[in-house]
Formats: C-alpha cells, sequence, structure tokens
C-alpha cells in the first residue's frame, strides 16, 4: 500500500471529496490516503469467484458486497475497501451519499505480495472496531490456502485454515461454504 504524497493531513470530508471524484480508488487512515494497487490476474479470478459463491449462497436478508463499496470504520476514523462480503439485514451508512457502509457482518481479502501483512494486521485490526463484523475470510493468491477468522461469544477471534483441492471452508453463522476447488478454479 503505498502512501500518496500530502502537505497536510486530510479530513475525512477533505478525503472523500477527493475519493468521490477520483478514477482510481484510495483508502484512509489517519488523515492519510493511500492509493490501492492494481490486482494480478489471480487476484481478479479469486475475488470474482468468492463473490459469486457469497452472491449465490448469501441467506435471506443479506446480501453479497464487491470491492466497489467503502467501508467506513467509524471508531478508527478509517475508510476502507474490502475485496468483497456480505452485509445483512438493513444497509446503514455514514453519509447520505450511501457509499460509505457501517455494517459488514463479513469481510474478504484476497492477499496480495504488497498488501498481505496489512490485510492480516493492522486492517484486521481496523476491521475489529466495527459492531457488526463477525467473519473474517483471508484467501491467499500464491497458494490453495484460505483462513477464516470468526468473532466467538466472548469477543475473541477463532481462526481456522483450509487447503488444498479438496478443502471446503464452512462460514456456519451464514450457512456458506467456499470449496476451494471453485475459488482457485479459474487461477493461472
Amino acid at each position: 500500500m503505498a502512501s500518496l504524497p500530502a502537505a497536510a493531513p486530510l479530513t475525512e470530508e477533505e478525503y472523500l471529496t477527493l475519493e468521490r471524484q477520483a478514477l482510481d480508488k484510495s483508502e484512509y487512515h489517519d488523515g492519510q490516503m493511500f492509493a490501492m494497487a492494481g490486482g494480478s490476474p489471480n487476484h481478479s479470478f479469486i475475488q470474482g469467484a468468492v463473490f459469486a459463491l457469497l452472491f449465490r449462497q448469501a441467506p435471506p436478508g443479506c446480501r453479497a458486497f464487491t470491492a466497489d463499496l467503502r467501508i467506513h470504520l467509524e471508531v478508527a476514523k478509517t475508510y476502507s475497501y474490502a475485496d468483497c462480503g456480505i452485509v445483512c439485514g438493513d444497509l446503514e451508512f455514514s453519509s447520505t451519499e450511501k457509499d460509505n457502509l457501517l455494517n459488514p457482518l463479513l469481510i474478504v481479502e484476497v492477499l496480495s505480495p504488497s498488501s498481505q501483512d496489512y490485510d492480516r494486521g493492522k486492517k484486521f485490526e481496523l476491521y475489529r472496531t466495527i459492531a457488526s463484523f463477525r467473519e473474517y475470510v483471508v484467501v491467499h493468491q500464491d497458494r490453495w490456502c484460505i483462513e477464516h477468522y470468526s468473532r466467538q461469544d466472548d469477543g475473541s477471534w477463532l481462526l481456522r485454515e483450509y487447503s488444498g483441492d479438496g478443502a471446503s471452508v464452512p462460514i456456519a453463522r451464514l450457512g456458506i461454504h467456499l470449496p476451494l476447488a471453485e475459488v482457485y478454479a479459474a487461477t493461472v
């Protein structure tokens, strides 16, 4: 994740004004905009496959979303884009523009060499400030491996790791399964 040069920290309002006019996406944290790198073919294929699985399997009252929907982490004063995810119930937005989602339940990130440390570290830490957030799926693009973090009733997070073409990631809370053979079917 590369930082765009800035003479002074941006306010959230300044960021949103710039972002709504921009051709490329940037995330926002701590007064700084961070340009999002372009994805590899595998990143794109995996992201599309996971979204298709979520879209087909989302339970009633839930909807799958793509990386076009910005997530607002209010407590952390951060704006982020996930690769895809699921929101359940009424959509909650932080602005009248309805482009800053507040209440995702499941978030999916496909790891890239440039973002993997951030996605599994600070970004996951920031996501955990979202009250509705319960499921985090981290998909490796360089090998058949998916990490599934699930928030437990006591607030702790349980990690389960799945690998190999016969594996399938069960997301019991939503009744969803992500077969690795389908997630990685189009990779090169």
